[in-house]
């Protein structure tokens, strides 16, 4: 407990951070850096996460926001969150050697975006304006797909009763919000059909499990992650509604502040699916000397789903002879 004697508590979420999708997309880069030397080109953030891609730009990654800026027959890997087909294209005019690192998760969501605009279904896709995930999966099906900004935006599409409709998600949203918005549909579409499987990641669903689970026990909430994670903003917004009554995000320990833990006797802890390890442990660390050194591991559900490296890669280190 801050400026007092007894100590204080913290609840650690599981499971947080790396999730299946972001460790493959982080190992890709590294593979393709050993494989190659440097440079290697990223398209985009490869994870949303500021130490991530600080990191791997250290080792010789240079992270670019087009394919057009990639040199002619250079090495370029795609980020985690999918890229449209007209991406690929552009990376085949330039004769760029590319290396896919979109989600398997992701690429799930794309594939039915395709067939059920070829089976001429009007696509309402749940999700953030300006998300790269969401920039990929639109552009699937651009002339089929409308997307759905939150329960906020329902009101204002034009929908008729009676369309053929489906409804698909970005995998990163909160669960509760997407099935607000999901409700909100139905009750203007009734027929509204859902996709075969839910879209939002079974690790973005964990973590906000795992969230619900220590919320009320908490004074206070962390959830490592930078800002421009959905899933680690989720987090926050989920804690906060599951009782915890003040949320922060952060991206490292050196922005925690004193202030937000007088008064408070137990902290929880996350992180959100594009988080090392190492930056929840020097919360762990900073904590502790706030007075907070009791730490107590509150599990959801185990986590063992692991993704294969992208094939590219696959066939050149097989190529190579190293594992």
């Amino acid at each position: 407990m801050v400026g007092m004697a007894a100590p204080g508590k913290v609840l650690l979420a599981a499971p947080r951070g790396y999730c299946a999708g972001v460790d493959r997309a982080v190992v890709a880069v590294e593979k393709a850096l050993e494989l190659y030397g440097p440079p290697v080109y990223v398209r985009k953030e490869i994870v949303h996460n500021r130490f991530v891609v600080d990191t791997l730009a250290e080792r010789g990654a240079v992270f670019v926001a087009e394919t057009d800026e990639v040199p002619e027959g250079a090495v370029v890997v795609f980020s985690a969150h999918g890229v449209a087909p007209v991406v690929h294209e552009q990376a085949a005019a330039r004769n760029l050697r590319t290396i896919d690192a979109t989600c398997p998760l992701v690429t799930k969501v794309h594939n039915e975006a395709k067939r059920f605009a070829d089976e001429g279904y009007r696509i309402l896709l749940i999700g953030h304006e300006g998300h790269e995930e969401v920039e990929g999966t639109m552009g699937e099906a651009p002339e089929a797909i409308t997307l759905v900004d939150g329960p906020h935006a329902v009101a204002e599409l034009e929908l008729a009763p009676d369309e053929k409709a489906v409804w698909l998600s970005q995998t990163t949203l909160s669960v509760d919000e997407t099935m607000q918005t999901v409700e909100a549909l139905r009750d203007r579409m009734p027929g509204l059909m859902s996709p075969p499987s839910d879209d939002i990641c079974y690790a973005t669903q964990n973590r906000q499990a795992a969230v619900k689970l220590i919320a009320p026990r908490c004074d206070v909430l962390v959830v490592v992650g930078s800002a421009n994670s959905s899933n680690s903003v989720r987090l926050v917004e989920v804690g906060v509604q599951a009782g915890a009554p003040a949320g922060h995000r952060i991206d490292t320990a050196a922005e925690l502040q004193p202030a937000w833990f007088e008064g408070a006797s137990t902290v929880g802890l996350t992180s959100g699916a594009s988080v090392p390890e190492i930056l929840v442990r020097d919360v762990l660390a900073r904590l502790a000397e706030l007075g907070f050194g009791e730490v107590e591991e509150v599990e959801a559900v185990e986590e063992r789903l692991v993704f294969a490296l992208p094939q590219e890669l696959r066939r050149e280190i097989k190529a190579a002879g190293r594992a």
